[in-house]
């Protein structure tokens, strides 16, 4: 930030995508008031992100527009009048594509496990995936009420559940998103 401070226009609108560091922070490391703090996830570099955003009090109601219509180019924008949501949407939403990521790529070594070829298994996951969270979205179904349809008693589907049951899958997740807020929370306070 050293080297931009006091080299911005005064009119102009800073976007940032530095990941936990205040509207605050970078107000003052840019000496600049119209400030933009966002927090995208990876999925943007194919239009199917997701990015949370908040303005500094000096961003006007044009700025705030603009900063929409940019965002929304890159998929679904949220924004939040409470800066604090930031740091847990980048633990969510941000550092959630990694734990899929890690989940679509624990689906597709257990279909070559089974002897399906990688290919074979890579596009049957990637579509069981994609075909269920569309179905959500356009059902607006609660993900267990969608759950209990598939699952017959005694079932395949039973069976599964109960491993990643047994295993902690829901602890895990929820663990792995508290970690990923406590560091974010952590580099938020080094800058």
């Amino acid at each position: 930030m050293a080297m931009l401070k006091d080299k911005i226009s005064p009119e102009a609108l800073v976007i940032s995508i530095v990941g936990g560091v205040s509207i605050a922070s970078l107000c003052q490391g840019l000496n600049h008031a119209a400030v933009v703090r966002t927090m995208p996830n990876i999925a943007v570099q194919v239009g199917h992100g997701t990015t949370v955003w908040s303005a500094s009090s000096s961003v006007t109601e044009i700025q705030r527009s603009h900063t929409q219509v940019i965002l929304q180019a890159l998929g679904k924008e949220f924004a939040t009048q409470s800066e604090h949501y930031l740091d847990m949407s980048t633990a969510l939403s941000s550092a959630g594509t990694g734990f899929v990521f890690l989940y679509i790529e624990a689906m597709i070594d257990a279909g070559v496990q089974m002897g399906l070829t990688r290919i074979q298994a890579q596009e049957l996951t990637l579509h069981t995936i994609a075909g269920s969270v569309e179905l959500m979205l356009q059902t607006h179904e609660h993900p267990a009420v969608l759950r209990n349809k598939v699952t017959s008693p005694g079932g395949v589907t039973a069976a599964g559940l109960y491993e990643l049951e047994k295993g902690g899958m829901r602890t895990i997740i929820s663990n792995a998103v508290l970690a990923a807020l406590s560091r974010t929370q952590q580099i938020g306070d080094i800058s």
